[in-house]
């Protein structure tokens, strides 16, 4: 199983990026796919997660209504489209699946999830 994360980039506040998570080894249709990021100096958090089959998606509230959550099954890719983004959404992002659900609480994510993409840099500043 791997996960291959891309995407990343520098972005002016207000801008726009889209990190993709493609999957091999599995089917994205049949896994719970999050979206995880870490600031520098701060712990790992749940930014969004997308449900298997039914395709619920569910975000922290810091990104709510800004970042957009996808699943392409043709591609066995998901994407997390993120909009107006802040400086304060610096961080290394990861996506991760296998041994997690989805949560409607801030946490976004339950359990530990099995596999991790390598992470990709999103930086916004001016």
């Amino acid at each position: 199983v791997q996960l291959q994360a891309s995407g990343g980039g520098l972005v002016q506040p207000g801008g726009s990026l889209r990190l993709s998570c493609a999957a091999s080894e599995f089917s994205v249709d049949y896994y719970h796919i999050a979206w995880f990021r870490q600031a520098p100096g701060k712990e790992r958090e749940g930014v969004s997660c997308i449900s298997s089959q039914g395709a619920s998606t569910y975000y922290a509230d810091s990104v709510k209504g800004r970042f957009t959550i996808s699943r392409d099954s043709l591609l066995n890719t998901v994407y997390l489209q993120m909009n107006s983004l802040k400086p304060e959404d610096t961080a290394v992002y990861y996506c991760a699946s296998h041994r997690i659900a989805c949560s409607t609480g801030n946490t976004v994510v339950y359990g530990t999830p099995r596999y991790w993409g390598r992470g990709t840099l999103v930086t916004v500043s001016s």
